[in-house]
Order: structure tokens, then sequence, then C-alpha cells
């Protein structure tokens, strides 16, 4: 297995972690137990579109997110390059979907054009500095392994907050 393998594999368990998710509705999906601005919902939407945000920066093509209708789909107060980065609780707040199926398949689509991506590079192109503005510079390989981790940790405090409002564990052992 090469590196570019490692990455395309790590790069499908957001997707496989969010469709382990217990079946949700949108009460739940928008929950914000103990007030927390950050429901399942927001998590989602924010780990599928840093990934499309980001990816379309590097591919200098278009996001997924309008490419395939998912703005309209989705139907939120969105800009293009609005992510959930530094969002307020208040803007946190105004992500509310109540369907799950939708959040999952736009995951998915963002996870293919994240694969196709990988898919046209050479282990080269992976060491390749794309961003000069931090110290060390950043690598095309370290911003895709940074795009993933952050999927992943917000699909796994999905889990978390499903537990917490189901009030049993929830997610692999």
């Amino acid at each position: 297995m090469n590196a570019l393998d490692i990455l395309r594999e790590f790069a499908s368990r957001p997707r496989l972690a969010a469709h382990a998710l217990p079946d949700l509705d949108a009460g739940e999906l928008n929950a914000h137990p103990a007030g927390h601005p950050n429901s399942i919902a927001w998590l989602l939407w924010h780990a599928a579109r840093e990934i499309d945000v980001q990816l379309a920066e590097l591919t200098e093509k278009g996001q997924v997110w309008s490419a395939q209708g998912f703005d309209t789909r989705f139907g939120l107060p969105d800009s293009d390059d609005d992510f959930g980065l530094g969002h307020t609780p208040e803007q946190a707040r105004t992500i509310h979907v109540g369907d799950q199926g939708l959040l999952v398949a736009y995951l998915d689509a963002v996870c293919d054009a994240f694969d196709a991506y990988a898919r046209g590079l050479s282990e080269a192109d992976l060491d390749e500095v794309i961003d000069n503005r931090w110290d060390p510079p950043v690598t095309r390989g370290v911003r895709l392994v940074s795009l993933v981790d952050d999927a992943i940790q917000h699909v796994g405090q999905a889990y978390h907050v499903a537990g917490a409002l189901s009030g049993d564990p929830v997610g692999p052992a």
C-alpha cells in the first residue's frame, strides 16, 4: 500500500462513520444538548463543507455544494465560502437540517470528489508546498490529512451528541 492508497482509505472513514449513525429525526439532528451551539446537523454539515470548500481551492474547480445542487437542496442562509469556521453560536444555530439522508449524501459526494482528486495525484504531489502562510509551510499531503482529520473528529462528535440524546452509547465500542 502506498501513501496515496493510505490517504484514500483514510478519506473514506468520515463517510463510513456517518452511514453508521443511528437514524435520527429532525429534532435529534437539530438538538443542542446543554445549550451547545453545534447540533448533529451542524457537525455533519461542517464535516462535508470544510472538505468541499478547501478541496475546491486545491482543485481550482467548483464546489460539490453548488455543482450538485446541495446549496438549493439544503436551503440554508449560506455563502459558497462558509463552512462553519469561526461561527458564533448564533450562526451555528442557523444550520438547521431535518434530513439526515441529505447530510450524509452531501458528505458522500464530497468524499467522492476527494477520492477522484486523490486518484489523480502522484506521491510527489503530496510534498508540494501549497500554503506559505504557516510555519512550517503546508504541503498538499498535510492539507489533505487535515481535511479528513477534521471531518472524522466532527462525525465522532455527532456520535457523542447522539449518545447524549438517547442516553445510550452510540458508535463503535
